[in-house]
């Protein structure tokens, strides 16, 4: 992509990255925000010098991206299916599934290192909020998630998550960006939902397992929503350019 245009996914997450990630990262965040719409046809060679790489790392790119549902490839090039509501709803209904199964193994271990670990996040959560770093914020919150994840030791669920986890965190993103700007005293209400996980996994107590589950997943709409949000501003953005 040539310099004159703005990069949506950050920067600062890609230093380790191929330039295969780079590209496919960026597209992904392209698509979902809505920047690159439906129905729109990707030619490998525009991309190549959009991106200013050869055609391989471009390959690599759309072949992911079409695992992800998000184009359906075609000679040369692909089409831009996109994500719809439902499946943003399905992707929280996975989070929904997989974090309640991990509740119920976390109430039969030693949690205490893990109350340590996820407080430390929460209180870089509270930093990213005070300094309204929608990036950082969302990198935490992706973080904090992970975290409880990876508590139990089970391969398959961390194989379901990381599967779901590059379309999730492109959306969590566009998300948080939004809130920082439309919605930035609804932060108080999610650091307060982020407590009660903690609290939850300290006491190992299953009816405010419950209750965090719920209010930190049935606001999905409001996702939706700021998703939408999203694509009216980048869109009013690309007009102003």
């Amino acid at each position: 992509m040539s310099e004159s245009n703005q990069y949506l996914y950050p920067a600062k997450w890609l230093s380790k990255a191929s330039a295969g990630d780079r590209v496919t990262y960026e597209l992904r965040m392209q698509i979902i925000s809505g920047l690159i719409e439906s129905g729109t046809k990707l030619s490998e060679n525009k991309l190549a010098a959009d991106f200013n790489v050869s055609r391989s790392p471009i390959r690599e790119a759309l072949k992911t991206l079409a695992s992800e549902n998000l184009i359906r490839l075609e000679r040369m090039g692909a089409v831009v299916i996109g994500l719809t509501e439902k499946e943003i709803e399905e992707i929280y209904d996975v989070r929904l599934l997989i974090e309640t199964f991990v509740f119920e193994r976390l109430v039969k271990l030693d949690t205490k290192e893990l109350v340590k670990e996820l407080s430390k996040i929460l209180e870089m959560m509270k930093i990213a909020i005070k300094y309204q770093d929608a990036d950082e914020f969302s990198y935490q919150d992706v973080l904090f998630h992970e975290t409880i994840i990876r508590a139990i030791d089970h391969s398959y669920i961390m194989m379901i998550w990381n599967n779901a986890k590059p379309v999730m965190e492109a959306f969590i993103l566009l998300s948080m960006r939004v809130r920082f700007k439309e919605k930035y005293e609804d932060f108080q209400r999610i650091v307060e939902n982020h407590q009660l996980y903690i609290d939850a996994i300290s006491t190992k107590n299953r009816d405010l397992m419950i209750q965090s589950l719920h209010q930190n997943f049935d606001d999905v709409q409001g996702k939706v929503e700021d998703l939408w949000r999203s694509q009216q501003m980048l869109s009013k953005g690309v007009e102003q350019e």
